[in-house]
């Protein structure tokens, strides 16, 4: 579950990015977050993964006030929320397997469970068989992949995404979107900010617009097929 109660964010160069936003997003939905660049999408989303605090307002997370988070306690917190890049962020040097574990090193998870746990999301996301590759190695399809799989290794309940298939083809931006819509119907709530409106559209989740740090839309979109999942290669 996520919430916004009244939510501003100044930042101290006195741009308002976000001003009085009021939404909730409930446990197990698919919500895509759009607007046009500088609209507040990317600050949404580092308010909700507590990379940033409101100025004003209270956000809630997984049922917890962010206010209310100690610098100490913000580590365990971020376990709940599984975060997908645009750049991927991935370790270049290092090969797919390290880099969808590194959450669960972090945790100090045992090597038995960490290696079961990392192998189950690669299969989740199609690229089993790959774990001794380097990212270099990949297509840019199974880049994001491997960050999708090291978003959702620990089990969040939550997943945001910052435009996940900005760097894709229609088609892979298809199956990329159809991995989401399976790990919302598996219980993840899922917030994706994007700019793709052709492919909100085509999915009928819930739609939150942003312009100029006000949200000025929550439209239902329509129902359509899913693409078919395919391993990217």
């Amino acid at each position: 579950m996520i919430r916004f109660e009244h939510v501003s964010k100044r930042y101290p160069n006195g741009r308002d990015a976000l001003a009085d936003v009021s939404f909730e997003i409930g446990a197990g939905e698919m919500v895509f977050l759009t607007g046009r660049s500088g609209a507040g999408k990317s600050t949404v989303l580092k308010l909700i993964a507590l990379l940033e605090r409101p100025s004003r307002g209270q956000v809630w997370v997984n049922g917890q006030s962010t206010a209310k988070l100690s610098s100490r306690r913000i580590a365990r917190f971020r376990r709940g929320i599984g975060i997908v890049f645009q750049d991927h962020r991935l370790l270049q040097d290092r090969p797919v397997f390290d880099n969808v574990a590194l959450p669960l090193m972090v945790a100090d998870v045992s090597l038995r469970d960490l290696d079961r746990r990392v192998r189950a999301a690669l299969d989740q996301v199609g690229l089993l068989g790959r774990e001794r590759a380097l990212p270099p190695e990949l297509s840019v399809g199974e880049q994001q992949r491997v960050g999708i799989a090291r978003a959702i290794v620990s089990k969040p309940p939550v997943l945001i995404a910052d435009e996940p298939t900005g760097n894709l083809d229609a088609a892979l931006a298809g199956e990329v979107i159809g991995l989401f819509r399976r790990f919302q119907e598996a219980g993840v709530t899922v917030l994706i900010a994007t700019h793709d409106l052709a492919r909100v559209g085509s999915v009928g989740c819930r739609e939150l617009t942003l312009r100029d740090g006000v949200v000025v839309s929550a439209a239902a979109g329509s129902e359509e097929p899913l693409p078919v999942i395919v391993a990217v290669r």
